[in-house]
C-alpha cells in the first residue's frame, strides 16, 4: 500500500490494533472517508476508493460488523497522538458533552428518543431518535488557528433507561459515563495532570466526588445549582452520639451573590474574543443527603454586555482563580463547534450500519476522523497546504479548510498513485491540474 510520507507516522501508530489484512481495508475505508463528500456509508466510501477498493464490498463492511479489533485501543493510540502535541508539564485541557444523532431504522442497536439540545431551548424540547454519544475531546492550540480545537479521543453511547430495562443492565446516566471516559484517562496516562470542563448535565454532585478522589491529578469545572446546599466541615467528633457529617450551613450561592459586591474582570469569551464581566466567589463544602460533603469553590459571573445569562459555576480546585474558571468553561463551546463541523463535514449522521458492533464503531470512528484531520493538516509542511479559502478579515485556518487541503493532498499522493496515474497527471499543464484537483475536493 502506497502511504503519503506525512501519513505514515501516524497511520502506523494505529496499525497494532489490526490484523494485516483489516488494517489495510481500515485505511482504504480511512482516506475514503476523508475524500468522501457524501453519505458515510460503506457502500459510498468504496465508490469513492474506485479501484483502490480491492476485494468484495462484504469485507469492508466485516471491518465494522465482525473483524477482531478493539475500539479502546484504537482510543488510546489516538489520545497518545494528541497528547504528544501538550508539553509534559502542562495541564491537559479536557472537554466533555453529549450530542444527539439521528438514525433511521427500527433495529438499530441502542436507539431510543432523546432531547436535542441544538434544536430545544428553555421553554421547548425537541425529541430526536437515533443516538446520543458521550464524548470527551482534548483541547490544542495549533499555531494556525485563531481558537483551541476541541479533538475527540473517547467517545461511548447513552443507552436509555428503558433499553437497559430491556437488557437488564444497570442504568447509566451521561454525567456517570463520563466519568467512565476520565478514569480512564488517567489509567492510560498516570504521569499526566488533567482538567475537565463539563455543562452542567456533568456537573454533579457524584462528579464531584469522583474529581475530589483524584484531586492530586484531576480538576473541574462546571455549572453549579445557585440554591447548593453549603457547609462548613464537620467539627470534630466529641465521642457522644453519632460522629457529625457536617458543620453549620453556610449561605447558597444565590443568597452569597445578594449580599456580595461585583468586582470586574476581563476575561476570554466566547468564539475568542474579550468581554468585562462582574465577578464574586465563594467556597463551601458541596453536601448531598447520604453522600457525603465536597470541598469547593464557586463563582458567580454576570456579563456586562447583557447578552449571557448569569452564572454560576465551581471547582474542587480550590486554588483556582475566577477568571480561570470563566475562561475554561467559555473554552468548553469549541467542543460544540467539532459537532457540528463533523455533522457537516464529515458525515456524522449518514452511517447507516444497525447491529451493534457497527453502531459502537461507525460514528465513534467518525469523531476520531476529525482528530486525525487536524493531525493530519499539522503534519503537513507549509508548501502543501493548499485549498484555504480567504474573505476579508479572516486570519486563522478553519476545519473546513484543513479538510480540504488534506483531500486534495491525498488525491495527489495517495489515490493517483495507487490507481497508476500519477506520471500522467503530472504532465498535464498546471492551469488544467489545479481545475481537475479543485473538482475532485472542491473548497467544503
Amino acid at each position: 500500500m502506497i502511504l503519503p510520507t506525512e501519513a505514515r507516522p501516524l497511520l502506523d501508530a494505529l496499525a497494532p490494533v489490526f490484523t494485516v489484512p483489516t488494517f489495510a481495508r481500515f485505511v482504504t475505508l480511512f482516506g475514503s472517508a476523508i475524500l468522501c463528500t457524501g453519505r458515510r456509508t460503506v457502500a459510498n466510501l468504496l465508490r469513492t476508493a474506485g479501484p483502490l477498493g480491492q476485494g468484495h464490498r462484504t469485507a469492508y463492511q466485516r471491518v465494522l460488523s465482525s473483524a477482531e479489533w478493539s475500539a479502546l485501543q484504537l482510543a488510546c493510540r489516538l489520545a497518545r497522538l494528541v497528547l504528544d502535541l501538550l508539553p509534559a508539564d502542562q495541564t491537559v485541557p479536557l472537554v466533555g458533552d453529549d450530542t444527539v444523532a439521528g438514525h433511521p431504522g427500527r433495529k438499530v442497536y441502542g436507539k431510543a428518543g432523546h432531547r436535542d439540545p441544538v434544536r430545544s431551548s428553555h421553554g421547548y424540547t425537541a425529541w430526536r431518535y437515533g443516538h446520543k454519544w458521550v464524548v470527551l475531546a482534548v483541547l490544542v492550540r495549533f499555531s494556525w488557528a485563531n481558537r483551541p480545537w476541541a479533538l475527540p479521543v473517547l467517545v461511548d453511547l447513552y443507552r436509555s433507561e428503558e433499553d437497559d430495562q430491556k437488557r437488564s443492565r444497570p442504568h447509566r446516566t451521561p454525567a456517570q459515563i463520563m466519568t467512565t471516559l476520565l478514569r480512564v484517562m488517567l489509567l492510560w496516562f498516570p504521569d499526566r495532570r488533567f482538567v475537565f470542563v463539563g455543562d452542567s448535565g456533568f456537573g454533579t454532585h457524584e462528579m464531584a466526588r469522583f474529581v475530589h478522589r483524584h484531586r492530586a491529578r484531576l480538576s473541574p469545572v462546571s455549572k453549579l445549582h445557585p440554591e447548593a446546599n453549603l457547609f462548613e466541615p464537620p467539627p470534630t467528633y466529641s465521642g457522644q452520639g453519632r460522629p457529625p457529617v457536617k458543620g453549620p450551613r453556610r449561605p447558597k450561592p444565590r443568597q452569597a451573590v445578594e449580599a456580595a459586591t461585583l468586582s470586574t474582570a476581563e476575561v476570554a469569551w466566547y468564539g475568542g474574543g474579550r468581554r468585562v464581566v462582574g465577578v464574586t466567589t465563594g467556597t463551601g463544602h458541596w453536601y448531598k443527603a447520604g453522600e457525603g460533603l465536597v470541598p469547593i469553590v464557586w463563582v458567580y459571573a454576570k456579563d456586562q454586555g447583557g447578552t449571557h445569562r448569569d452564572e454560576y459555576f465551581y471547582s474542587t480546585d480550590t486554588s483556582m482563580t475566577a477568571t480561570a474558571m470563566i475562561e475554561a468553561y467559555a473554552a468548553r463551546w469549541n467542543l460544540e463547534t467539532t459537532f457540528q463541523e463533523a455533522r457537516c463535514f464529515l458525515g456524522l449522521e449518514s452511517t447507516r450500519g444497525w447491529c451493534r458492533r457497527t453502531v459502537l464503531r461507525a460514528a465513534p470512528c467518525l469523531f476520531g476522523l476529525y482528530t486525525m484531520v487536524a493531525l493530519m493538516y499539522r503534519a503537513l509542511p507549509e508548501a502543501k497546504r493548499s485549498g484555504r479559502v480567504e474573505w476579508p478579515g479572516k486570519t486563522g485556518v478553519t476545519f473546513s479548510d484543513a479538510l480540504t487541503c488534506v483531500r486534495r493532498w491525498l488525491w495527489r499522493e495517495w489515490v493517483f498513485p495507487q490507481a497508476g496515474g500519477s506520471g500522467p497527471v503530472d504532465q498535464l499543464p498546471e492551469s488544467l491540474h489545479k481545475v481537475l484537483i479543485y473538482a475532485l475536493a472542491p473548497a467544503a
